[in-house]
């Protein structure tokens, strides 16, 4: 159980990782996310991302969704690997 929670860990870290890289790559709009050392962090936020921009729009030409998905990944994060987790709870 322990190299669950530790791979489960690592996993969601990374992820909370690549979506605040996200985040400051949507400061520079020029940067091509698809030409390679920009498409490693691209290629596994944007199936999260896309589907959420259908929901909400970006806000004056700002793209709040992996901000959104920092917190959730944040919050799931916490509900199964923090100190009263659902995982430390077994």
């Amino acid at each position: 159980m322990n190299w669950i929670n530790l791979g489960l860990g690592i996993l969601l870290a990374l992820m909370i990782v690549l979506f605040i890289f996200r985040i400051v790559l949507t400061w520079y709009p020029q940067v091509e996310l698809k030409k390679f050392p920009w498409s490693l962090i691209a290629i596994p936020t944007e199936p999260f991302l896309a589907p959420t921009r259908k929901i909400i729009t970006p806000l004056g030409g700002v793209d709040i969704t992996p901000i959104l998905w920092v917190g959730i990944i944040a919050l799931v994060r916490e509900l199964l690997l923090g100190q009263q987790g659902l995982l430390r709870m077994f």
